[in-house]
Order: structure tokens, then C-alpha cells, then sequence
């Protein structure tokens, strides 16, 4: 299969941040919050990259003070002019690009802090106005940041902007982006990547030994509580909104499978079809047999039922969420017992989108699983299980991933959506790590300026 290709037209609306300042720039000429010390006796140095409203650029080395207990470590730190772009991409690219890049409980997000594009921010009234807005007019961003050869099948990329009038006293608001032109009402990993970005970069002044905020995400606020420690956000709890139960053990036919598979169907932040590998139903069908117990080594085929699963679920009970414009499913999760020996409750591999799964063409019964445990996956587990009755509120429920990395899920109320659809409110616990910090460029000369995406790891 040959590679698609994008061409950037001239008015791409991305520019290079206001008030950034080229990465040459001595660090100690960038204004600072106060300085303060960390565990290991290294100054920690936030920039003041809020301006008039605006995430601008920095240079990577103020942002990488942050992390100094690498000279603890016996590692080198980064200089000024050691993250410097040529001189020729200084005046000519098209797009100049700051980001975070971390990872949280193995999957990987790349959080924008500059660069990101310009908004009509006087007609946006709340996130959820952002998202559809970008979705429509910058969705080149997203390809930009996430296809090849800048992204791969399981990048995200999470777009800082300013809070808009819905939420004034929030932090910040974010756009959530992945593959496939998905773009999640809330995102668990991504939200705790989000946090942790901002929180080590000082974009969000960090308090010890906990540091609370509120984030803006295109479905609403998200509350965030982070375990803070010598400069290291070591864990973030975030309050999710309502999760809901659409319908219980729907029968979905799926071509290639001899039996109807059971699915539940529940809301997380995206809609998850929930697939229960040890249900009565679902233990007859055969060709789940390779891949009970969801271990690594059968993500090639877990990966293959799990889309096949979830078109088809798509296709034959459609759902829309009853507050706002989100149809679904648009990811499914496999769920199993843990392996024995662990401390978790139940163990999850989602599967979410890299193309569009054509019925006629093999090749793209195919997508991605996510490393971590699924923070919108746990809390639509969480809600199908209340709903069954077999969770309660308060109750700690511990989900693993495929990799064995864990968050810990609790319901700490009843709710409702639409007109008086019973929910709950999940809280979900993980870490995330920074992994790089980034400048992203898009030098006019290059063949594949919006990336591009081949058939071998790709769906399309």
C-alpha cells in the first residue's frame, strides 16, 4: 500500500507563538517565577509563558531546568544553544511547535504549549465550541503532529488554550486529539499527562505536598489533585464526568465471527463498546480463544477483533451521548480477570482507531491498543459494573493494562445525564512522565508536510 500525503496550503492558520523567543536566547534572560529548590539541591526555574492570555514558546532549556536531578544522576544538562533551530528553519518554517512529550502508564501524549493554532477565541464561549471548531478548520494540526514521520499509530497530541468562558477560574482548557480523526470529549491518559506537563514545567505553580486545579476539557470541568514532590508530579487523581451505561449485553452480529458477540455499551468520556471475554455468551465463541487473558503476545489479534468488534457495534447500535454531540462507539475495551497473583480487579487492553476499516479490505482490520490502563475505559467499566451491581460507590477498583501498569478507579457518586439517565462520578489515579521536550518544525521543502500513514502499521 502506497503512502498518502497532505500538502499544507499557504493559509494554513498556524504561525510561529506570539512573544516566543528563538531558542538561542539565553535562558537567564527569559522571565521567571520565583526560583525554588528541589530534593536533589538544584534550582528549579519555571518560565513565564502565559502572556496576554496566550501559551507562548520558550526555550526548551528554562523548561528543562526542571529537570535537574539529572546532574544528581551524573547526566549533562541540555544548553541553550543545543536546542536551537538553524538559522535557515528560523526564518522559514511554516510552523514552530513547542511541546511536552511524556507518557503516562506507558501510552504517550504530546501536550502543545506554543505554537498550537490561532483561534477565533472571541466567538468560542466553552471548549466543546473549541474542539468542534478545530475539528472543522485544523484538523492539519493534528495529522502534522500524530501521522509519520513526526507521530506514530499510538501518539496523542493534547492542545493547551487558554479557559474560555464557560470555566473562567479553570487553569487551562485542551483539546484531546488521535489518530483516525478522533477527537475524545475527555481522555484519562491524556488528562494526566496534561496535568503533569503543567504542573513540571510551572505552567501551573506546583504546591507541596498536593497541588488542586481544575481543567477545561471540551466536556466540561475536570478537577485535578496531584501527590507533588520535589518537582515531580508523582500521582494526579482527576474527577471525570458522569459515566453512563447505554445498553447492557447487546447481540452484535460481525462478519468473519460465527457468533453474535456480547457488548455492553458505556460512556467514559468516549463510548466504549465493552467486551467481556469470560461472560457465558462470550466464552463460547472460538475465536476469542487466542486471546484470553489479554496477554502481549496476542496483540496482533486482539487488536484485529477488537475494531472488527467495534465497526460493528457502531454500524448495528449506534449511541449518541444525550448532552452534547457525540456519537459513538468510537473505541472498544476487551476486559478479563487479572493473571493470579495480582492485586487488581479486573484487567483491560483497549483498542482505538489508526484508519477506517473497510469490510473488503483485510488489511485494515486493524488499530492500536492502548498501553495504559484507560482512564475513559475504567471509568465506563466502573459505571457497567455499578449498573450491574457488582461495584459501589467508594469501592477501590484496581485496572490493569496490557503491560501490567495500573490505575485505581473509585465512584464516588451518583449522578444523572440527559433526562434522568442514572450515572456515576469516577475518580481514576495514575502517574505520567516526562520523555522529551520538543520543538516541532514544518520546513517548507518537505515532501510530507501533513505526514502521512503506510498500510504495515496503519489501518489505512
Amino acid at each position: 500500500q502506497t503512502a498518502s500525503s497532505h500538502t499544507v496550503s499557504e493559509s494554513f492558520p498556524v504561525a510561529k507563538p506570539q512573544h516566543a523567543r528563538p531558542a538561542s536566547v539565553d535562558a537567564a534572560n527569559m522571565p521567571v517565577q520565583p526560583s525554588r529548590r528541589d530534593d536533589t539541591g538544584g534550582t528549579l526555574q519555571t518560565a513565564a509563558l502565559v502572556t496576554a492570555g496566550v501559551v507562548a514558546g520558550a526555550t526548551l532549556a528554562v523548561l528543562l531546568r526542571r529537570i535537574s536531578h539529572n546532574r544528581a544522576q551524573g547526566h549533562s544538562r541540555p544548553s541553550a544553544a543545543s536546542s536551537a533551530l538553524p538559522s535557515r528553519l528560523q526564518k522559514c518554517s511554516r510552523l514552530v511547535v513547542q511541546s511536552v512529550d511524556c507518557h503516562c502508564e506507558g501510552l504517550p501524549a504530546r501536550v502543545v504549549i506554543g505554537g498550537a493554532p490561532r483561534m477565533q477565541e472571541e466567538q468560542i464561549s466553552s471548549c466543546r465550541e473549541r474542539r468542534e471548531a478545530f475539528m472543522q478548520e485544523h484538523d492539519s494540526f493534528r495529522r502534522i503532529m500524530l501521522q509519520e514521520p513526526r507521530g506514530y499509530p499510538c501518539q496523542n497530541v493534547d492542545i493547551i488554550f487558554p479557559p474560555t468562558k464557560a470555566e473562567p477560574s479553570a487553569a487551562f482548557s485542551y483539546i484531546i486529539g488521535e489518530n483516525a480523526k478522533v477527537y475524545p470529549s475527555m481522555s484519562g491518559h491524556n488528562t494526566i499527562c496534561v496535568a503533569t506537563a503543567l504542573l513540571e514545567t510551572g505552567l501551573v505553580p506546583m504546591q507541596e505536598p498536593r497541588t488542586e486545579f481544575v481543567l477545561e476539557a471540551p466536556i466540561g470541568p475536570i478537577s485535578i489533585s496531584a501527590v507533588c514532590k520535589g518537582g515531580k508530579a508523582l500521582s494526579v487523581t482527576f474527577t471525570n464526568r458522569p459515566a453512563f451505561v447505554a445498553t447492557l449485553a447487546a447481540k452484535i452480529p460481525v462478519p468473519h465471527i460465527s457468533l453474535e458477540v456480547e457488548v455492553d455499551i458505556a460512556f467514559g468520556g468516549m463510548w466504549y463498546a465493552i467486551v467481556d471475554l469470560e461472560s457465558e455468551h462470550n466464552m463460547k465463541i472460538k475465536a476469542f480463544d487466542a486471546i484470553r487473558g489479554l496477554q502481549a503476545s496476542a496483540a496482533g489479534h486482539i487488536v484485529r477483533l477488537g475494531e472488527m468488534i467495534k465497526v460493528a457495534t457502531r454500524e448495528n447500535h449506534p449511541v449518541q451521548h444525550p448532552d452534547m454531540n457525540y456519537p459513538g462507539p468510537d473505541i472498544l475495551a476487551f476486559r478479563c480477570t487479572p493473571a493470579t497473583g495480582s492485586d487488581c480487579h479486573g484487567r483491560n487492553a483497549v483498542v482505538m482507531s489508526t484508519g477506517e476499516l473497510d469490510w473488503d479490505e483485510p488489511s485494515t482490520w486493524k488499530g492500536n491498543i492502548d498501553r495504559s490502563p484507560c482512564g475513559g475505559g475504567t471509568s465506563a467499566v466502573m459505571a457497567m459494573l455499578h449498573a450491574r451491581g457488582k461495584l459501589g460507590l467508594n469501592e477501590p477498583f484496581r485496572h490493569e493494562s496490557i503491560l501490567g501498569t495500573v490505575f485505581e478507579g473509585r465512584l464516588v457518586a451518583e449522578a444523572s445525564v440527559g433526562r434522568g439517565i442514572p450515572a456515576v462520578v469516577p475518580t481514576i489515579t495514575g502517574s505520567a512522565w516526562i520523555t522529551q521536550m520538543t520543538t516541532v518544525v514544518l520546513d517548507p521543502t518537505d515532501p510530507f508536510p501533513e505526514g502521512y500513514t503506510l498500510g504495515d502499521i496503519w489501518a489505512s
